[in-house]
């Protein structure tokens, strides 16, 4: 007999081989958009910033980002993308279900990346979120780890330029939200539209024979 662990993990994780891709530029609240549209649904979470900020401040280094600490920033950001790249992999050979956090800028990144994962037999997703460059500017203002004002402006335009590629690319799969005064309400409804897409059957024709072999292999036992 099953038990709730073995339903919650491995083949039987109703988020297994679901793959959500997050763009938006900095300040775009992109943070609070995750917690409120993903929060509890048991996938795991992509974001060399959070290895990034632990590691700035275990060096003794600015989150401000100053440009006289340029030369250890950057040797810590490339460490924190170490990091995080073998999280990754230890979660894509369980397939287990991934929120990919990235600004959206690098669209040929993001596109191999995503067919790479449905080589996999992953479904791929993506989730937008979209701001105004005045929101985006005053928000990264207030932040702990602010960037250049040049840096907020031009992802903006990188990532902005995007948005129709990524549709074409993610199709039905794509979701949008404008979060310039999103209200509970609204992340309710994408949280609800994400949730649906996490625990769909998976469409992938890989992922499935995937999930099938699996299946077969814990009979065996």
């Amino acid at each position: 007999m099953l038990t709730f662990q073995d339903l919650q993990e491995g083949v039987y994780d109703p988020n297994i081989l679901k793959a959500f891709f997050l763009a938006g530029g900095p300040g775009s609240g992109k943070s609070y958009v995750v917690k409120r549209t993903t929060g509890g649904l048991g996938m795991k979470i992509v974001n060399s910033d959070n290895a990034f900020e632990k590691l700035l401040k275990d060096a003794g280094l600015s989150l401000k980002m100053p440009p006289e600490e340029e030369e250890p920033r950057e040797k810590v950001r490339g460490r924190a993308k170490e990091i995080t790249a073998k999280r990754q992999m230890n979660y894509i050979q369980g397939r287990l279900g991934l929120i990919i956090d990235g600004t959206g800028r690098e669209y040929d990144r993001i596109s191999k990346q995503a067919r790479e994962l449905e080589g996999l037999g992953y479904d791929t997703h993506m989730i937008f979120v979209n701001t105004s460059i005045d929101v985006a500017l005053e928000r990264n203002a207030k932040r702990a780890r602010s960037v250049p004002t040049s840096i907020v402006v031009n992802s903006w335009k990188a990532t902005q330029a995007n948005i129709g590629k990524f549709q074409n690319l993610f199709g039905n799969n794509f979701i949008i939200l404008d979060n310039n005064d999103a209200d509970e309400d609204m992340m309710f409804q994408i949280y609800k539209r994400v949730k649906k897409l996490a625990n769909k059957k998976v469409q992938n024709h890989r992922g499935k024979a995937w999930i099938a072999n699996e299946l077969r292999m814990k009979k065996r036992k």
